[in-house]
């Protein structure tokens, strides 16, 4: 097995992502509570995710290895982040395609593709990863790393409603609990300000990623490509009307 040590306060057992798997509930709520007591310890969402992923991991990478896209992937040990991070590569792509939408995305919020890398490797659910395989690692940080294209492409921006309508799409593609969960925390606490609409929104947004192909599948270095009008009638990604709605002040219930 491959092993990724996080330190970590938590006694529980190990996370292991592969057949192994088992789900760890007790470990999300703590995380939960630690997470709403503190909004700003978002390392927690990771925690929470990984706690509750179950054998999703496993699950998707046999799934993946089914494609020829993912065997040559994992043959050739293709790392998508290299791609994401050569932002000089990225300015010399058409205007209007989906590098340069993506560009865009992650300067007007002035992040870079591995910002999610350092957030994840700051907390474990448990002391430590147990990755079953270098697959399942190399899968793993693949779904990780395509979270900001994802927001490019389906349209949802960096703000909180943003953010729980993306993990709800997600949720959808990827069938791990840990990320349904956190869509519904954040649903329920954004409905302090949305009211009962965002649970609309995000309904939609399940929905959405239900009917899109399935993302984590695609040759993204080839999609970067093509104008991203292209790409969303491709995959079958339809606007995010409900949340561009829900985001107009005059909705809002404060």
């Amino acid at each position: 097995m491959t092993r990724v040590a996080v330190q970590s306060n938590e006694s529980s057992a190990p996370v292991v992502y592969g057949p192994r798997a088992r789900m760890q509930p007790l470990v999300a709520l703590r995380a939960l509570k630690r997470l709403i007591d503190d909004p700003q310890q978002t390392e927690q969402v990771f925690v929470v995710i990984r706690a509750l992923a179950g054998n999703s991991v496993g699950a998707g990478l046999a799934r993946f290895k089914s494609l020829p896209l993912g065997q040559r992937v994992l043959a050739n040990r293709e790392n998508l982040l290299d791609s994401l991070l050569d932002q000089k590569r990225l300015s010399e792509y058409p205007q209007g395609s989906l590098a340069d939408a993506y560009l865009g995305f992650i300067r007007a919020g002035n992040i870079t593709a591995d910002g999610l890398v350092e957030a994840s490797e700051q907390t474990s659910a448990a002391g430590e990863e147990v990755f079953e395989s270098a697959d399942h690692k190399l899968y793993s940080d693949r779904l990780r790393d395509q979270h900001d294209l994802w927001h490019t492409l389906v349209g949802y921006d960096r703000d909180e409603l943003g953010e729980v309508c993306l993990l709800a799409f997600t949720y959808a593609q990827t069938r791990n609990r840990g990320i349904g969960a956190m869509a519904l925390v954040g649903s329920i606490k954004l409905s302090e300000f949305y009211g009962r609409q965002v649970f609309s929104a995000v309904w939609r947004a399940y929905r959405d990623g239900k009917r899109a192909d399935w993302l984590p599948g695609q040759d993204w270095r080839a999609l970067l490509a093509q104008p991203i009008d292209t790409v969303r009638e491709q995959l079958g990604i339809r606007p995010p009307v409900q949340y561009q709605a829900l985001r107009q002040p005059e909705v809002a219930t404060a």
